[in-house]
């Protein structure tokens, strides 16, 4: 006999047996447990921040001028970015700060200065920076060692491809630019301390200062860890980067860091070269190309040393091939575009990369300072005008001793003895190398390379 209950229990039975035509029970999917190792793996890729390795180079450069003291604050920009896997990580004009830690002599200026009526004691200042300022207002202590190789900066570039001029143009072009330099002392930017130094080079004795734009290079000693927000930062589209739409560019900029010392009067024609690439060269599709730490290799092509005369020397040097982290090699046929240099070898590069000092010589300054000597020796006019004039060319110590003394012999003597140093500085000293010590700054042009690309790190898939 089937009782109710039986029935229930079969019917109950029925419907689980047949999942055709009825729902089934089941647990809701769970997520895969996720294993120690990707977890930990995640969790590295989020706490992960760059990190500046020993060695790293920073080139920074002070806005303003400043007195030349131990102990002074120094507050320095950096001249361009730092990056870490092909990521920026620290932008240009990041601040960062030290101070003035010794004064050495400068003995060679001196000897010069002494030459010229000036007798104030020049000195070399040596550095240490201590931290940097992130972009939240944060400092980052820094340990780097103390440097002394500031100097003010030049900033070479070539003028493109020039036309083929004959030598009366090139004669014209020249007395242009020279032309425009006095006008550009006084409207360019900085009048005020230009014209500071011109009134300090005249006085016997002036106070000294760092002047403004004057740059130092040193290296990490230890590596140095950024914060995360920085790694943050650098994950968003780069600016300097072209954008996916922007037209292939024929050419491509490479930034890199001489690792050899070159020089006009040491190195030889046909001398290894290597500069290592410290941004990473990115195309129009936001793929790197040449990635960061990859090796410039070249040759010098050009080293004449100087020569007596005022004859400059010349220096050029050119790259033949890429050497990219991962090991592979290729062939590139590349130029030099320009370079940061210290300003005071007052270099000029032409459209060839060809670099060499500018011509300081000059014709009417003699020939002027001879003609003006001479004016204390007339009988004609004023005597004590004419003795004023006559001592211009040694500054206001000169002018000062030739009035005073109330003699024109006096007075012609330091006026002559201005012509003859003229002289032997503009045509009788011997010419100027090129020189540029190791981590200077140069950008190479190149045309793209035959080679597969890597795909940068701050775009997505």
């Amino acid at each position: 006999m089937i009782t109710p209950f039986r029935v229930s229990v079969l019917v109950l039975s029925a419907s689980f047996a047949s999942p055709g035509h009825a729902q089934t029970l089941q647990p809701r999917p769970q997520t895969p447990p996720v294993s120690a190792s990707q977890s930990d793996k995640a969790s590295q890729i989020k706490v992960q921040a760059p990190v500046l390795s020993a060695g790293t180079s920073l080139q920074v450069e002070l806005p303003r001028s400043l007195p030349m003291k131990k102990g002074e604050p120094v507050a320095a920009t950096l001249l361009y970015p730092l990056y870490v896997d092909g990521r920026m990580v620290l932008p240009k004009g990041t601040p960062v700060h030290g101070e003035v830690t010794y004064l050495n002599p400068d003995r060679s200026m001196r000897n010069h200065a002494r030459l010229h009526g000036d007798f104030t004691p020049f000195h070399q200042p040596e550095v240490r920076f201590d931290d940097l300022v992130l972009s939240n207002g944060s400092k980052l202590t820094i340990d780097a060692p103390v440097i002394s190789n500031g100097a003010p900066v030049l900033e070479l570039s070539t003028p493109g491809v020039q036309p083929h001029r004959s030598i009366f143009a090139r004669g014209w072009s020249e007395a242009k630019t020279r032309a425009r330099q006095p006008i550009d002392f006084f409207i360019q930017p900085g009048f005020g301390d230009r014209a500071k130094q011109v009134l300090y080079h005249q006085l016997p004795y002036h106070p000294e200062q760092i002047p403004a734009h004057t740059a130092w290079t040193f290296e990490l000693a230890h590596p140095l860890t950024l914060p995360d927000e920085n790694l943050a930062a650098s994950n968003q589209p780069n600016p300097a980067w072209p954008a996916a739409s922007s037209a292939a560019s024929e050419v491509w900029s490479v930034h890199a860091l001489l690792k050899d010392p070159i020089s006009s009067a040491t190195s030889k024609v046909g001398e290894p070269v290597k500069a290592l690439v410290v941004e990473p060269v990115v195309d129009r599709n936001r793929q790197i190309v040449v990635p960061q730490g990859s090796m410039l290799i070249g040759r010098v092509s050009v080293a004449k040393p100087a020569q007596s005369l005022g004859r400059n020397g010349k220096l050029r040097f050119t790259f033949q091939q890429i050497q990219f982290p991962q090991g592979a090699n290729r062939s590139v046929e590349s130029s030099l575009a320009g370079a940061t240099t210290d300003q005071r070898q007052d270099l000029s590069i032409d459209a060839e990369g060809t670099i060499t000092p500018k011509s300081k010589a000059s014709v009417v300054v003699p020939l002027a300072l001879t003609f003006l000597a001479g004016r204390a020796l007339d009988d004609d006019g004023n005597q004590t005008f004419q003795a004023g004039v006559a001592s211009n060319g040694f500054g206001i110590i000169g002018r000062i001793v030739g009035t005073a003394a109330g003699s024109r012999e006096l007075a012609a003597g330091i006026g002559y003895y201005a012509a003859a140093l003229s002289i032997y500085e503009n045509w009788l000293t011997p010419g100027r190398d090129v020189t540029f010590p190791l981590d200077t700054r140069i950008e190479i042009q190149t045309s793209p390379l035959r080679a597969p690309v890597l795909k940068s790190a701050n775009t997505s898939n």
